[in-house]
């Protein structure tokens, strides 16, 4: 069964461009690392981080100097480096974020070849170098995997447990999962995300196109559906696999996005208004039940506070009758002795007679 998932992997999983769209240099004067063929710019730096399943991947790493989130971006199965450059640098403008994006074993100028076990070597050596070379903080990092990169992405994120957001862009439930309807996870199976994605802990935003021809829009549906932490989704009405970043709705709902999970958590919960309205009217019954139950709780003090005012009030009622009843019986004596004395007086003039 090895044979199957080996097998399953490379049909499905990994298409490096060939050849690669881009190769590293080293400039002569400055001993810089340069892709080609693209101009060098200032705040983007080439890099070459080796993994823990020895191999060496490129990676680049582009500042914004109003950053306060970097987002670490797994591409495509069929793109490089050199494809997504641009959309990077735009990402990273637009966004605000500085950005990571990396090579996995195989492709473009990375060495080694394409696997799953090798692809979470990958982005762990871009998150390690994220902390360790610009003292980026797990908190700061939003995780982006797109397609098969959602995959990766997601391992990664099971294990952080104080990352600021992850965003799934075309997300797969699993690799078998995307070529047939199978209703449980197998063990050759590969990219369960299924399974991992209820082990994250931090906001998810899911964006897939409706009209998706390579993985089904359903895989991206029933993903959110597992979010702890759900945040607004993004169907694009019509968008396939690759072309959700030309909708003009892509780039304005990555930006709320990333401006809400910037905000401290008391703020970003007390202004979320997406999630919201997909359970709005059973939350609606919820507060009007919280509401009576308050107002009960509250009445409950009010009437016991009235229940010793009557008993007092009770009790003085009580008290003048008893006054009462004392005083008739101290005239019901009085009279009973002044009836005594009578006799007595009658008794001594009849004997005085």
């Amino acid at each position: 069964m090895g044979g199957v998932t080996s097998s399953m992997a490379a049909k499905f999983a990994f298409f490096p461009p060939n050849p690669p769209s881009y190769k590293v240099v080293t400039d002569e004067f400055t001993g810089l690392l340069l892709l080609t063929p693209f101009p060098h710019r200032e705040n983007v730096e080439v890099l070459k981080l080796p993994t823990w399943r020895d191999t060496e991947i490129v990676a680049i790493y582009i500042r914004h100097p109003m950053a306060t989130s970097t987002l670490l971006y797994s591409h495509g199965n069929a793109a490089d480096l050199g494809q997504m450059y641009e959309l990077f640098i735009e990402l990273s403008i637009h966004l605000r974020v500085n950005l990571m994006g990396y090579d996995y074993s195989g492709y473009g100028q990375s060495s080694g070849k394409p696997s799953e076990q090798n692809t979470y070597a990958d982005i762990e050596a871009a998150y390690k170098c994220l902390e360790q070379s610009y003292g980026t903080k797990q908190e700061d990092i939003i995780l982006y995997g797109q397609s098969v990169g959602s995959g990766p992405t997601l391992d990664l994120a099971a294990q952080l447990s104080r990352l600021r957001a992850v965003v799934l862009h075309s997300p797969i439930l699993s690799g078998l999962r995307v070529m047939y309807p199978v209703k449980r996870t197998y063990w050759f199976d590969i990219y369960k995300n299924i399974d991992k994605i209820p082990l994250v802990n931090c906001p998810v935003l899911i964006i897939h196109g409706t009209s998706d021809d390579v993985v089904d829009c359903s895989h991206g549906k029933q993903l959110w559906e597992l979010c702890k932490e759900k945040y607004e989704p993004l169907w694009l009405k019509g968008g396939n696999h690759c072309d959700l970043e030309q909708y003009p709705e892509y780039i304005r709902h990555l930006k709320k996005f990333v401006s809400t999970v910037e905000k401290s958590p008391s703020q970003r919960y007390s202004s979320r208004r997406s999630t919201d309205q997909f359970e709005q009217s059973r939350k609606s019954a919820d507060v009007l039940e919280v509401s009576r139950k308050s107002t009960d709780r509250r009445e409950k003090p009010r009437k016991s506070t009235d229940r010793p005012e009557k008993l007092k009030n009770q009790s003085n009622d009580l008290d003048k009758l008893e006054k009462l009843r004392t005083s008739f019986n101290q005239l019901e004596r009085c009279r009973r002795s002044v009836d005594c004395h009578e006799k007595s007086r009658k008794s001594i003039d009849h004997q005085l007679e």
